[in-house]
């Protein structure tokens, strides 16, 4: 039975509701009403970090001109952005630019930020890894195969951290070819190169587009492929489907927010950043760095439950490698 008491509160909960849709609708309205700050959860030079500074002009522009910072926090695998922008206003001046680092460190206990904090708004890239060498060491796979053969235990792979992309790729390859390889982490995909070139280890597992200017200046070369075709610029390097090991998982860029940012403005950003991924500009970008070899983009919600299945697929994985 409806009482007047019923109605009073059912009416004063109508208009708390009608007040927080007011609230949300002139937030977006608003948006930006002060300055934004990119976290980006790795260091100068990489993918992610590439990846918001190409972004940041083309979201200045669509957001009317916003001044924009990007500051780069790599420590503890980029758990420090997560943790500024779970800890920050959950207004969408502070977006947290990440790679599958987020959830490979999630997996592996490193992050202490989960998904109850952040909010996917979108995943914007989906790189392809590689495992890349000198070329004047080692000019093919298989003459690194045969010497990691003949070799066992004394071949070094590097890359970004522990329970990283590149980490967990290295991880993959080690156990699906049974070669008997070390991992060496790095703060950043720069070191982890600079090592290559310089003769310390013999290889970096890393992906596509960070490297492409190496690759352009005959200092590094992909040997090895994590896919199940050969790529259209890399004719004649082999890939890990033709070894007969099923490794074709990339490594994703996306964007985040607190998790408490209004629905509303979480969708008005995820808008915008389609329509950045779907400008002539940003194509260009992403054809001229190889990140046009797959679908780049998922809305928000589709890229949460991807999170949520490789979450589960890198914690098996990283509880039997090292």
């Amino acid at each position: 039975m409806l009482t007047k008491k019923t109605l009073k509160t059912a009416t004063l909960g109508l208009a708390l509701v009608g007040v927080a849709m007011g609230a949300s609708a002139n937030e977006v309205a608003d948006y930006p009403s002060k300055p934004i700050q990119f976290l980006v959860a790795a260091g100068a030079g990489g993918g992610v970090d590439n990846f918001a500074r190409v972004v940041r002009p083309m979201f200045e522009e669509a957001v009317g001109g916003a001044r924009i910072t990007v500051v780069n926090l790599p420590s503890a695998s980029g758990a420090l952005a997560h943790q500024r922008t779970a800890n920050g206003a959950p207004d969408g001046h502070t977006l947290d630019f990440a790679s599958t680092t987020y959830v490979t460190s999630l997996a592996a206990g490193q992050n202490p930020i989960g998904l109850d904090q952040l909010t996917p708004v979108a995943r914007m890239q989906s790189d392809v890894m590689a495992l890349f060498v000198n070329p004047e060491r080692y000019p093919d796979f298989e003459s690194f195969l045969e010497y990691a053969q003949e070799n066992p235990g004394k071949v070094t792979v590097g890359g970004t951290h522990t329970a990283s992309p590149d980490h967990v790729a290295f991880l993959s390859l080690r156990d699906a070819s049974g070669l008997d390889m070390n991992f060496i982490p790095y703060d950043s995909t720069g070191n982890a190169t600079a090592n290559v070139l310089g003769g310390n280890i013999d290889a970096t597992t890393t992906s596509l587009s960070p490297l492409l200017s190496y690759i352009e200046a005959g200092q590094m070369m992909p040997i090895l492929i994590f896919s199940e075709e050969r790529l259209d610029h890399y004719p004649d390097v082999p890939t890990t489907v033709e070894h007969g090991w099923d490794l074709t998982d990339g490594n994703d860029r996306a964007v985040f927010v607190h998790a408490d940012t209004p629905a509303e403005l979480v969708q008005h950003l995820e808008g915008v950043f389609q329509e950045i991924f779907a400008s002539e500009e940003y194509q260009a970008y992403a054809e001229r760095v190889n990140l046009d070899y797959r679908e780049g983009w998922m809305g928000g919600e589709e890229y949460r439950q991807r999170l949520e299945n490789n979450y589960e697929l890198y914690s098996r994985l990283l509880q039997n490698g090292n």
